[in-house]
């Protein structure tokens, strides 16, 4: 075997250190504390290792450590620089226009010779780096590429000269896209949400001063989605038949106005906006007809949806609900659960795919990259989008604006996201402590929505007080068809492992309607099996960083084993992603290191994985700390490394040399286990 040599040297170390009289404690003892039980003959000294500055390689597993003078510093640039350098890479010959690389043709520019793009394809050959080595992943799906001679792998486009640019592209596999013109109206504010406001008055929640509201300028600073102003009028509310009362009861909280309302930006009310649209209109006009009528009360369910003037907005019962009882669930993973990822846990056996977290102002305000992570691929039957905002009117125009552009099977909105930057603006494990605010926004969205909302939450804001259980019940009734219960607070991050315990009270006091999911440490089939079992009424369990670290969980769960798979195995599920990481983000220079910077976030995670075939107790468990030791073979050494510069050597197998002057380090601390900043 290949790496029969290595271990023997380990096992020759592991002797000189008992006959030193260090001796291995029993595995058993090494569970208790959280250490991974490697067998002894593949046990290693820690490699000492330095990052040297002219490397280029932040190592990401020092970055805990004492400050160094070898860690790489990044100059930081002003506006005025970076901006000099975009127009100067634009007259770079590099930056060759889309239309000319595609074609082949100089001609081929609409714009001709106001164009920002050079046009000299015989400069641009000249600087452009070597081909990789491979397949066009276009050509190798027998599509026309779309990148042409910028394409790293453009020597191998002789198989596509016979097809034709006149033929219309094939149906992309991927959906939910950012149109152009909408994103624009989006940027001008022009786009209109009747639905939102409609419901949002109905429910009360238009007002825009809060005792607790921040002042009109902070606000406006920290929320710049506030862009629409909501209409302060009473009278006008009683007009539409929203009960007053609402204001009176639901708005208040120990006789102090709400903090969901929000200060005012504008003096022009958004119902005079929305009476340039002829849709707004007839609704308007058929709801002023019913009030002359004599109906005293305008329910949501009675209003007409703006899609079609003449069909009435489903029930919330009549909403095709997804089942999520027995499916494998992978869970939305910030930057690591990108679309290329999540195919890769399709094909390993995952049933429900949700995109990474969005948040509701970048979206409002057309951002392309937030969009992004709206996209959908063909092979993900049943998919969701996830979001996250801090007040009913932002999430609640999100869910409008993603159900009448995406094609999506459901919406979750994250109440549980730990990280400061979100919570710091009132969002995600914020609203644990304003339950008032969270039925606000659940009621507001899942009265938008025409699809099944769900909600992800933690249990609770600080530790030791559990709060969820109180909520299940209401949850239910403010619209939510699935709660998912992470069994951590926010203040543990995810430090200590999760309290399923304390899912399995909620989940026995959720009601029939409400399905409940559990979230956390989910690292092998038996843990998935043990918590489906000891609690029949929970529906099933996310899967999160125990797909990030082995995707394959997936199959061992289906088929119910463990797998001790081959290190040459795990290599071709890392071909497989660079494959749908060049169709996803692209085969020029520009995609293929968008890959590369994907699939070292990835690799992050993969190193902390253990073959099964080394442990002396498995399954291995998500909290353990995996000594240093040696893979069966060089590839499966390599791929435990805790080095980034061992991920960049894997990262140059599979996507050739990394540019000059690259860096990288990991955006998540991976390797911190138990630590409390770990987010």
């Amino acid at each position: 075997m290949e790496g029969a040599a290595p271990a023997k040297e380990g096992s020759e170390s592991v002797g000189t250190l008992e006959s030193e009289g260090a001796t291995r404690p029993r595995p058993e003892d090494l569970v208790a504390r959280a250490i991974a039980p490697v067998k002894a003959e593949y046990l290693r000294p820690p490699p000492s290792r330095s990052v040297a500055v002219d490397s280029g390689v932040e190592d990401g597993s020092n970055e805990k450590k004492s400050s160094s003078t070898n860690v790489v510093v990044k100059e930081k640039k002003s506006r005025r620089q970076l901006k000099r350098e975009r127009k100067q890479e634009q007259k770079s010959t590099r930056n060759i226009c889309p239309e000319v690389a595609k074609s082949g043709n100089a001609d081929a520019c609409p714009y001709h010779g106001n164009c920002r793009f050079n046009h000299d394809m015989d400069a641009y050959l000249a600087e452009k780096p070597p081909d990789l080595e491979g397949t066009c992943p276009f050509v190798s799906a027998e599509e026309f590429c779309p990148y042409g001679i910028t394409c790293r792998y453009a020597s191998t486009h002789r198989q596509q000269t016979s097809l034709k640019l006149e033929v219309p592209a094939t149906k992309s596999s991927e959906v939910n896209s950012l149109n152009k013109d909408l994103q624009k109206l989006l940027w001008k504010n022009k786009v209109s949400f009747p639905n939102a406001d409609i419901q949002l008055k109905l429910l009360g929640l238009e007002r825009g001063n809060g005792a607790r509201a921040n002042s009109g300028a902070d606000h406006m600073k920290n929320h710049p989605e506030n862009n629409i102003h909501l209409d302060d009028n009473k009278e006008m509310l009683c007009s539409l038949g929203a009960p007053t009362t609402c204001l009176e009861n639901d708005c208040l909280d120990n006789g102090s106005i709400s903090d969901d309302s929000r200060p005012l930006k504008k003096t022009k009310s958004q119902a005079d906006k929305i009476d340039s649209s002829p849709k707004t209109k007839n609704f308007e006009e058929s709801q002023d007809s019913c009030l002359q009528n004599g109906l005293e009360d305008v329910s949501p369910n009675n209003l007409y949806s703006s899609k079609d003037d003449l069909s009435l907005k489903p029930h919330a019962r009549e909403i095709k609900l997804i089942d999520f009882r027995g499916k494998l669930y992978l869970a939305p993973l910030t930057t690591v659960g990108n679309l290329p990822f999540r195919r890769i846990c399709k094909a390993l056996g995952a049933d429900i795919t949700c995109g990474e977290m969005a948040m509701c102002t970048n979206l409002l305000q057309g951002q392309a990259s937030e969009w992004a992570l709206l996209r959908r691929h063909s092979s993900e039957d049943i998919f969701g989008v996830q979001i996250c905002g801090a007040y009913p009117d932002t999430v609640a125009r999100t869910v409008e604006l993603i159900d009448r552009e995406c094609e999506v099977d459901f919406i979750d909105i994250n109440m549980g996201c730990p990280i400061d930057i979100v919570v710091n603006k009132q969002a995600g494990s914020a609203l644990l402590t304003k339950p008032l605010r969270m039925k606000n926004i659940i009621q507001a969205a899942s009265s938008t929505l025409s699809k099944p909302l769900t909600v992800k939450v933690r249990t609770g804001y600080f530790e030791g007080r559990n709060r969820i259980d109180s909520l299940v019940s209401d949850i239910s009734n403010w619209g939510a068809s699935a709660l998912t219960i992470h069994g951590r607070s926010r203040q543990q991050r995810y430090s200590k492992l999760a309290d399923w315990d304390y899912i399995y009270e909620c989940a026995k006091k959720a009601p029939e309607s409400l399905q409940v999911l559990g979230n956390g440490d989910i690292f092998s089939y038996t843990d998935w099996i043990k918590h489906t079992l000891d609690c029949p009424k929970l529906s099933t369990c996310m899967i999160a960083r125990g797909a990030l670290i082995k995707p394959w969980i997936f199959t061992e769960i289906k088929e119910q084993r463990h797998w001790d798979i081959s290190s040459g195995e795990r290599f071709n599920i890392l071909k497989d992603f660079v494959r749908f990481g060049r169709q996803h983000w692209g085969s020029d220079t520009k995609g293929v290191e968008t890959t590369r910077h994907f699939l070292l976030e990835w690799l992050s995670y993969t190193y902390r994985y253990i073959p099964l075939g080394l442990l002396d107790v498995v399954p291995q468990r998500l909290n353990w700390r995996p000594p240093s030791y040696y893979g069966r073979d060089d590839l499966e050494t390599l791929m435990a490394s805790d080095s980034a510069a061992d991920w960049i050597r894997i990262s140059e197998m599979l996507l050739g040399k990394v540019p000059e002057g690259f860096t990288f380090t990991p955006k998540h601390k991976s390797n911190a286990y138990d630590s409390a900043e770990n987010g």
